[in-house]
């Protein structure tokens, strides 16, 4: 089984936040003491954050789950429970994150630290003592912690490299990078030899470096899911400098000629600015064909991996283009969609007519509340009045008798209530 993943799920879930505590003073000689339960400790949040140092997804394979640690209680004389630390989740540069369900992105993490949150943890709930106030003087009820999110993504790595190698099956790209770099890919005389990609750090000389991509091979239909097309065409997408290496031994029928307008065609039905990317046409095996046997194939050099032939004008060349490329495109800049939350209240109907409340502090004020406690109801049912709750069913046409649910909580509508 390799050990190079660049897709997997994960399931990140936020630590549930500690619930406040009720208390009251207790202490001799002290007059109207007073509620004194303390607050509970947030959860924590998990984060994402791309890590040089990690090469792949495989840590996700077989253990997707990434779950943060959960606050503690409040307990009396004020004393509030612990916030627990979040999670950071180490992913490689490069990393793309999808919703799980309509493979919408929701970000990219390209650079050495960028960070993303993947899961937010619960906050804690407040203790009796926050609801202290000149109406209500003995409060006997607190906050219940929240839940944290739990959310599960899909995660894809597209690989960053100056240059890629792009060609069929056995054209020869595993045997250049593992002749011009310290990269050691698996080499054999079958098709599709290569079945992850391969990095490999080429350096021209004592000051000039640049990172190269062993692509696995691309067939004609690629584009369409043929082959292992789709699965690494991603690969090819963030590279400065497309190098097109083309068999001249033709040993599976097809001319060189026609093997790059293949490539060529693939490349542009699965991203059309990939055309217009610095390239550089290579022949490869120039050692078993002579160039007369070439025909009317025009190739920028032709080489030989295994005497040396042309590489290193090759090189030099890849590195011209690829400084070129680094200084015309700015480096990629962090991109995140970010989940659209709604600080408002909305009502929508579900299928079985029930009414559904919908936004973060509406289901907060319920789900924090101890709805068994009569007072912590009274507050509860106060605070939807102030977020505008009973306005929006109303709008919405409920009546009397109707079911509504906010959260995990229902209840039939009352005009009274």
């Amino acid at each position: 089984m390799s050990n190079f993943v660049d897709e997997t799920n994960l399931c990140a879930r936020g630590g549930d936040g500690g619930a406040g505590c009720v208390s009251f003073r207790r202490e001799a000689h002290v007059a109207l003491g007073g509620p004194n339960g303390g607050d509970g400790g947030g959860g924590g949040s998990v984060w994402l954050e791309a890590d040089p140092n990690v090469a792949s997804l495989l840590g996700f394979r077989d253990h997707p789950h990434r779950i943060a640690g959960n606050g503690t209680h409040g307990q009396g004389s004020g004393k509030h429970g612990k916030t627990a630390a979040d999670m950071i989740v180490r992913v490689p540069e490069g990393t793309v994150v999808h919703d799980h369900q309509t493979g919408e992105v929701l970000a990219e993490l390209l650079h050495a630290g960028d960070r993303w949150l993947a899961a937010k943890g619960g906050e804690g709930g407040r203790g009796n003592a926050r609801f202290l106030s000149n109406k209500r003087r003995a409060p006997a009820f607190a906050e219940q912690g929240e839940r944290g999110e739990e959310i599960w993504y899909r995660l894809e790595l597209r690989l960053f490299a100056d240059v890629a190698l792009v060609g069929f099956p056995n054209a020869g790209k595993s045997t250049l990078i593992s002749r011009v770099s310290a990269a050691k890919p698996k080499i054999a005389d079958y098709p599709f030899t290569t079945l992850v990609p391969n990095l490999g750090v080429v350096r021209v000389d004592d000051s000039n470096e640049f990172v190269m991509a062993d692509i696995p091979g691309l067939i004609e239909g690629a584009s369409e899911g043929t082959g292992l097309g789709l699965q690494f065409l991603r690969h090819v997408e963030r590279a400065r400098v497309l190098l097109y290496l083309l068999d001249l031994t033709a040993v599976d029928g097809q001319s060189p000629a026609e093997q790059l307008r293949i490539l060529r065609h693939e490349l542009g039905q699965y991203k059309p600015e990939l055309l217009e990317r610095p390239s550089v046409v290579v022949g490869s095996k120039a050692d078993v064909l002579r160039p007369e046997d070439w025909g009317d194939l025009q190739v920028d050099f032709a080489i030989s991996s295994v005497t040396g032939e042309n590489l290193r004008p090759l090189l030099w060349r890849l590195n011209e283009l690829v400084a070129q490329a680094t200084e015309k495109v700015a480096e990629y800049d962090e991109f995140i969609i970010h989940r659209p939350t709604s600080d408002g209240v909305s009502v929508v109907r579900e299928d079985d007519g029930a009414y559904r409340v919908l936004g973060r502090e509406a289901e907060r004020s319920v789900a924090l509340s101890d709805l068994t406690n009569w007072d912590a109801l009274n507050y509860a049912r106060v605070r939807l009045e102030r977020l505008g709750v009973n306005r929006a069913l109303r709008n919405a046409g409920i009546r009397e008798g109707d079911e509504v649910r906010i959260g995990d909580f229902a209840f039939d509508y009352q005009e009274d209530q």
